[in-house]
């Protein structure tokens, strides 16, 4: 469902999904952030797998980084696909429009699943508000060891998986460890209801080849 609401006579975009709150469009820096961060590390980021569409933000700052060639977006809610497309969010067009762009509406792990011998040098994840704030309660598989094992089967060695998370999660951080390779939590603070909040980002790096 998307919701407008009025701040201080400016309009802003909510997006929830299963009544649970996602995303808007008045505080978009954590957004950007998954992506940034992790562009920022990489020296050659040309192949780039996103799970959720949402409003576009971490899509977005990926296409700003010229050195990107391919973005594939996995999104499960075709409503949300189409509101991006057909203007209902008003800057989707534009995002969309980008040669670059493949969207895929699709279950994430169904998605994986089929994309063996896809390579990307990099994977950003935001399905959900992290683990421990699921939008569907099936999406716990996506924070698990297996999962993660097959998603770092896609990623070139010396790439990387970002996951963002609404809060810390220790049981995260210890399984992109195990499953992925050294991983870094990066707390991103964000202003929220008059107040400030804390986000966070986590970063696992495949290593590279010797």
């Amino acid at each position: 469902m998307l919701r407008q609401r009025d701040d201080d006579g400016r309009p802003v975009i909510e997006l929830r999904v299963n009544g649970v709150f996602v995303m808007d469009t008045a505080e978009t820096s954590s957004e950007r952030a998954l992506a940034a961060a992790v562009l920022a590390a990489h020296p050659a980021p040309r192949r780039v797998l996103i799970g959720g569409l949402g409003l576009g933000f971490t899509l977005r700052e990926v296409l700003d980084d010229a050195r990107v060639e391919q973005v594939t977006v996995v999104e499960i809610e075709a409503a949300l696909v189409g509101w991006m497309r057909d203007g209902t969010v008003p800057h989707g067009p534009a995002y969309l429009a980008d040669e670059r762009v493949r969207v895929v509406e699709a279950d994430l792990a169904v998605a994986v699943a089929e994309a063996a011998g896809v390579a990307y040098d990099l994977v950003l994840l935001d399905v959900d508000n992290g683990p421990g704030y699921l939008v569907h309660d099936h999406n716990a598989a996506l924070y698990a060891g297996a999962f993660l094992s097959t998603l770092r089967d896609l990623v070139e060695p010396g790439g990387a998986i970002a996951v963002w998370s609404a809060a810390r999660s220790p049981d995260l951080l210890a399984e992109l460890e195990r499953s992925v390779g050294p991983t870094e939590e990066r707390p991103i603070p964000v202003w929220l209801n008059a107040r400030e909040e804390e986000y966070v980002l986590y970063l696992a790096w495949v290593p590279s080849q010797a």
